[in-house]
């Protein structure tokens, strides 16, 4: 199934960045921090590597920081940065992206592709034009998803699966796909209309 790279959810910077992990909360008494591993790459953290934290907005400047200690803990990766040595050092963390410069990606195995590369890639159906994507989701399914924009404007939700994938043209920015028939209609989100008419109290019907 196609994969995808270390830069999913690439903040919104001027893509010189790419981000790796986000850090959720603090983790024990010497200023680790827990966070959420936004790579496949096996191996991708190791002790001594740099990375920058960029804070949540409004704040906009990166820190370096390197790895002292790391080991997983209950599906996050808990992280001792050098010099980071309390809870309150720790906390100044919470919510930062952890991010490497972009020349420093991971070279990535045969049928591989970064996030950042496939958003704003026309979808083929055949040699049907679907529309750009804007966006990829993951967890909600075994494949990731593909929000894509139509010509109406129409956001459509395609799965990034193996079975329906063709080819992936990073030079031409586009990803053929050959979709079942019915896929797309069956999975496009709800409009505000239709999601307001479901969320409308059913009324029982009473004998009379």
């Amino acid at each position: 199934m196609p994969r995808q790279g270390p830069d999913i959810r690439d903040p919104e910077t001027s893509g010189e960045f790419i981000t790796l992990a986000r850090v959720v909360k603090t983790q024990g008494r010497r200023g680790e921090v827990a966070s959420e591993v936004l790579s496949d790459v096996p191996g991708r953290f190791t002790i001594g590597m740099r990375l920058l934290a960029l804070p949540r907005p409004p704040e906009n400047h990166r820190r370096e920081l390197e790895v002292e200690e790391l080991w997983p803990h209950k599906g996050l990766l808990v992280l001792k940065f050098a010099g980071v040595d309390s809870i309150s050092d720790a906390e100044t963390l919470v919510g930062s992206e952890l991010q490497v410069p972009r020349n420093q990606r991971s070279t990535l195995q045969p049928s591989w592709n970064y996030v950042s590369d496939l958003v704003g890639c026309r979808v083929l159906d055949y040699d049907r034009d679907i529309g750009s994507i804007e966006d990829v989701q993951f967890g909600a399914g075994e494949a990731p998803l593909f929000v894509v924009r139509d010509a109406t404007a129409k956001l459509l939700e395609i799965p990034f699966a193996e079975a329906y994938l063709d080819s992936v043209d990073l030079e031409r920015k586009q990803v053929r796909m050959k979709l079942p028939e019915g896929l797309l209609e069956v999975n496009a989100p709800l409009t505000a209309e239709e999601k307001q008419e479901q969320a409308r109290p059913v009324r029982k019907k009473t004998k009379r």
